[in-house]
């Protein structure tokens, strides 16, 4: 498969939206807005100072999507790339795609004369997900998620 990572455009949206939507029901069996979820991608597609979206297409077919927001670290006086929404289309899978967006990513980071490094959050139970990352080069660190939503 020929695949091309690049930043999304607003073309994208309906895709990403549709990507995001499986990706939540698959992942945490959670429904979405979807009139939420397509200002949210809109959002941060016309705001690249908050974060990027990317999308790995394979001819003119999108196959695949992901979210990179930023975060200050004080302490390294620079920015980590947060991956988010990540979503690989079902018929896509193990062919890559992921491996080309992360690889998109942590090039860019590692270009940003701000950036300190790339995170990601996964869940517990997804051995198959942390076994790519860990593959990728990535590492479990000694930090729980908590959150309080809005």
């Amino acid at each position: 498969m020929s695949l091309r990572v690049r930043r999304a455009r607003v073309e994208d949206v309906e895709q990403i939206v549709a990507f995001n939507l499986a990706m939540a029901a698959e992942t945490e069996d959670k429904g979405l807005d979807p009139d939420v979820l397509r200002r949210g991608v809109e959002y941060l597609i016309n705001r690249h100072e908050e974060g990027v979206y990317l999308v790995a297409e394979t001819g003119a077919r999108l196959v695949g999507s992901s979210m990179v927001t930023f975060e200050w670290s004080d302490w390294r006086n620079g920015r980590f790339w947060w991956i988010q929404s990540v979503y690989v289309a079902i018929e896509s899978r193990r062919q890559g795609v992921y491996s080309a967006l992360h690889e998109w990513i942590r090039v860019a980071a590692l270009r940003d004369p701000q950036g300190c490094g790339i995170r990601l959050y996964v869940e517990k139970d997804n051995s198959a997900a942390q076994g790519t990352y860990h593959a990728l080069g990535m590492k479990e660190t000694v930090y729980d998620l908590y959150e309080e939503e809005f």
